[in-house]
């Protein structure tokens, strides 16, 4: 069985890479609503997730574990490992770094929505945290769309993740969230569990991408945005259980349950309408099928290397 770390991991596959196995998993026929629910269990220090999906030839189960106070210890938040079978057998092939595995999967699906969604000449982004997400987003987007000025807004390691973004060859800055009016697309990246900025302020040509939580009680944008937006999720089962940015505008009186215009399957194939003269949201919460399609081609990989 192999065994892929984070540094293996991230050396074998970019999240261009990563958006691109996505999009034709998607185009071949693969169906985002089949995918096991997530579940979720208690622990004392925090919670362990469980995430397996099947396809043609493996099956895989991502495990892992939040504990809200690890930034304390120095230990990261969320950690994990993935499990990827053999599909006839289902005899074990290879472990893999969930976290690494997350880090350029979610930022993948979002470069996806981000391509079908966005104007051809989007070139100011804003992005909200500094973590291995943020820098993701960061260049899963530079991949779909010339960025050229990157806004960072965060809580700490702003000054650190900026002279990231000048050294990759951006132009960066730090601001406040009111920056967010300026943005061509806008990323949130954080565990926010309140908005992040006035929906009010978003641009009617923006795009904006939240993927920082999977709770029904937390969420990154308000209800101003969702009510304006034009709104696309990965499933609409998903985003009707965990989409708490959707949740809690749909509970608020803002929005109606038929307000998603559709998800990323449709996207895709070109079935979602996005009206002019207004931004448009897409609210990812993370689903199993991901980390497989990314997982399936990481091993390929390394098998196929003799590795």
């Amino acid at each position: 069985m192999l065994h892929i770390d984070a540094g293996a991991l991230a050396a074998s596959v970019t999240e261009a890479e990563a958006a691109d196995l996505i999009e034709r998993a998607l185009a071949g026929g693969l169906d985002p609503a089949a995918d096991p629910q997530r579940s979720t269990v208690e622990a004392p220090a925090g919670q362990l997730l469980l995430m397996p999906a099947v396809a043609p030839g493996y099956a895989g189960v991502k495990i892992a574990t939040v504990v809200p106070e690890n930034a304390a210890r120095g230990r990261p938040r969320i950690q994990g490992v993935y499990a990827l079978f053999d599909g006839p057998t289902l005899t074990p092939v290879a472990l893999l770094d969930a976290v690494a595995l997350t880090a350029v999967r979610t930022p993948a699906v979002s470069a996806v929505a981000v391509r079908h969604l966005a104007p051809a000449d989007a070139r100011r982004l804003i992005v909200f945290g500094t973590g291995p997400q943020a820098w993701g987003h960061v260049m899963a987007l530079r991949a779909v769309r010339p960025v050229e000025h990157v806004t960072v807004v965060g809580r700490g390691g702003t000054a650190r993740f900026v002279d990231r973004c000048r050294a990759a060859g951006l132009t960066a800055v730090a601001a406040g969230p009111e920056a967010v009016g300026d943005a061509d697309l806008v990323a949130c990246c954080t565990s926010a569990r309140e908005p992040l900025f006035p929906g009010r302020l978003v641009g009617d040509h923006a795009v904006v991408v939240a993927v920082g939580s999977h709770e029904p009680s937390a969420r990154e944008v308000d209800e101003d945005l969702v009510a304006r937006a034009t709104v696309v999720v990965e499933s609409r089962g998903a985003a009707a259980r965990e989409a708490g940015d959707l949740i809690l505008a749909r509970e608020s009186g803002a929005v109606r349950e038929d307000h998603v215009a559709g998800d990323l399957t449709e996207l895709v194939a070109g079935r979602v309408t996005v009206p002019p003269g207004r931004p448009a949201l897409f609210k990812s919460v993370g689903m199993a099928w991901e980390d497989l399609v990314v997982a399936v081609a990481v091993f390929e990989r390394f098998r196929d290397e003799g590795r």
